[in-house]
Parts: structure tokens; sequence; C-alpha cells
């Protein structure tokens, strides 16, 4: 077995609560920040705009190299991680429940997992890495020396959500965002490339009735360090 890496990796479903904790936890440990949904989200954009069926594999794989991305770091932990899309600020697009479920879909694709898991393994080659996705710990960095899951109830997730949303100024149905949650679970956990679920040597956190400074001190002194 190889020796444990410097990296965190943070899993779960849509609307737990990933990356708020990352951002903390990255910022607490002196470590970067990698946000792959934002990576997926992209990738899901590039397709959507060009209208190319993205459940199209045969149409998708041969288009992949001529996607070029880069994560901009946030300037505080309150802020998303920015996306250049071929040198154009993706940042406020990708943002939209509608690119959830897109992120969702070309996730999916065999061809595309590579494509990004192959970048996501170059980013964090020195290590010092807070990953989070939902086969952060299980498939790109099975080596990880720390591993978390996060679950909460669908309801939370998406009373979360429809708050995150209606501060961006974006309109909320939350009845249609949970049954965008049902659903994203759904095709997460039974995708037959990648699907989500914890690594069997994660530690899994119920973050249903906690807050945000109680999900990161869980995280934070399981890691070994307090938050100051």
């Amino acid at each position: 077995m190889s020796a444990k890496r410097q990296i965190v990796t943070i899993d779960g479903p849509s609307g737990v609560g990933k990356s708020s904790v990352s951002r903390v936890v990255a910022a607490e440990l002196g470590y970067t920040y990698l946000d792959t949904g934002a990576m997926y989200r992209g990738v899901g954009l590039y397709f959507h705009n060009r209208n190319i069926n993205i459940e199209d594999e045969e149409r998708v794989s041969p288009l992949l190299s001529d996607i070029q991305l880069q994560l901009l770091a946030a300037h505080s932990v309150d802020e998303d991680v920015g996306v250049l899309l071929n040198d154009e600020d993706v940042s406020e697009q990708i943002r939209t429940p509608e690119l959830s479920m897109v992120a969702s879909k070309i996730s999916a694709l065999a061809s595309v997992r590579t494509f990004l898991t192959a970048m996501q393994r170059k980013i964090a080659e020195n290590g010092r890495i807070v990953a989070e996705g939902r086969d952060m710990g299980t498939v790109v960095f099975p080596d990880a020396e720390h591993k978390f899951f996060l679950e909460a109830d669908p309801e939370e997730r998406c009373r979360r959500r429809v708050k995150q949303l209606r501060q961006r100024g974006v309109e909320a149905d939350p009845e249609e965002i949970l049954q965008m949650i049902i659903k994203r679970d759904k095709d997460d956990s039974e995708r037959a490339v990648a699907p989500l679920k914890k690594a069997d040597d994660a530690c899994v956190i119920n973050t249903t009735a906690l807050s945000l400074e109680e999900v990161c001190t869980a995280i934070l002194n399981q890691i070994g360090k307090t938050i100051r």
C-alpha cells in the first residue's frame, strides 16, 4: 500500500455543505481548496452552450481536448471558487441549479471522469490539498491521509440551497429544488462509473443539525488541529 499523502477528501451529496466546509478547513490548514464540482460544471457548461447531448459520449469524448479549465482562488471563505473556461470567466454561469443537473449527467461519462481525474491529480501532485466531490476518497485520492463523508437530510439540504440561491438574487422554488436534489442523489449513486459512496475508511458526519463551525471543528479535531 502506498504512503498516505497530505490530502483531505470531503465527499457527499449535493447541498450537504461540502464547499463551505472545505473552504474553511483548507484555510485553517493552509491547504489549497480543490472544488472538483466546479470543474464538472465547467465541462458541462461547455457542451450545454453548444447544444451537444451531454449523454452522448461518442460526441463528447473527442471534444474534451478542446477544453481548458482554470480554477480561480476565492477572495474569502465565503466565496465560491471561480472558473475560467477557455479563458472566459464562467464563475456565475456554473452556479445554477440547471448546471448542477448538467454536471451530474456529464459526470457519468467515463471519458469525462478520466479527463478531470487526471487534471485533479495533477493539481494535487504536491499534496496539501482539501478536495471535495463525490469520489475523492474512493477513486481520485484513495491514498488521502484524511477522508470525510458528509450527509444531511434532503429537506435540510434543500433549505440551504434555496437560501444560497436567493442570497445571489436567484429565484428558487423549494419544491423544485428538493426534487432536483433527490433526483441527483439517485443519479449520482446509481451511475456505473465512480458512483457517489463513502470510502470504507472515511469518517461520516451528519450535518443536518450542525452549524458550519461545528462541522469544521469536528473535521479539524479529527485531523488534529483546532480552529483558532
